[in-house]
């Protein structure tokens, strides 16, 4: 009796490992071919682009490098409808959003992180990814709901459970999340989008991409561009509406 065909994720996952098998095995026989031929940086680019002519391979016509993001008027909703559930997840869905900070790094916070009386006011992000721990501004209005939040309290998490305890990144997705649900957003939101969002209405606003790339702490400006790639697509819908007369 033959063996059952493997089915659901275990298969998905079988599958995509052949795949990764397969394609290291192509890499590692180019690497022998190449290096038998002792070719440069610009002929293996000349060869690489002969074979695709010979395969009639051509690019997609739309390859997906940008992110998606809410506008300023989601973010206002989103903002607001965390208010009217509570205060405090007002507070925490504003300053996640104000702050680009990552979930894992937005959990972490700590009273002692805190810099209000600086100006502008700034918070340390420690226990960032890759080691990217850095300051980010934060607006004046913000600082003061901190220090209404912390009522005279110096040390700490930032935001604390019912127990004192820090929330985790999962309880802060789902409060986004059902936040969202609660705006009427269909958009699937999560801390991450809010990441992207700030980051796009920034580069929309004027503010340069190095100084883009400082306040989300990244190590390489590649990785912001995917940001403005997204600010150019807005400003193209918005080009075409002005143009157009359309709202």
């Amino acid at each position: 009796m033959s063996r059952a065909e493997p089915r659901g994720e275990a298969a998905e996952l079988r599958g995509q490992s052949g795949k990764a098998n397969s394609l290291r095995e192509v890499v590692r026989e180019t690497v022998k071919l190449w290096r038998r031929h002792h070719l440069t940086y610009d002929q293996t680019k000349h060869v690489v682009e002969d074979v695709r002519r010979e395969l009639g391979l051509a690019a997609p016509r739309e390859r997906r490098r940008t992110v998606d993001r809410l506008d300023r008027e989601e973010i206002e909703r989103l903002i607001e409808a965390a208010y009217r559930r509570a205060s405090r997840y007002g507070l925490m869905v504003k300053t996640l959003f104000y702050t680009g900070t990552r979930v894992s790094e937005f959990v972490n916070l700590r009273v002692e992180d805190l810099h209000l009386a600086l100006d502008p006011p700034q918070v340390y992000i420690a226990h960032a990814k890759g080691g990217s721990d850095g300051y980010v501004p934060i607006l004046p209005a913000l600082a003061q709901e901190l220090r209404t939040h912390l009522a005279g309290r110096r040390t700490g998490y930032l935001f604390e459970s019912n127990r004192h305890e820090r929330y985790t990144a999962r309880a802060i997705q789902l409060i986004v999340k059902d936040t969202a649900r609660r705006a009427s957003i269909e958009k699937t939101v999560t801390p991450h989008r809010l990441r992207a969002s700030v980051a796009t209405i920034l580069l929309d606003a004027g503010m340069p991409l190095d100084q883009v790339q400082k306040f989300l702490r990244h190590k390489r400006i590649a990785t912001t561009q995917i940001y403005a790639q997204t600010s150019a697509r807005g400003m193209g819908e918005s080009y075409v509406r002005a143009l157009e007369g359309r709202r």
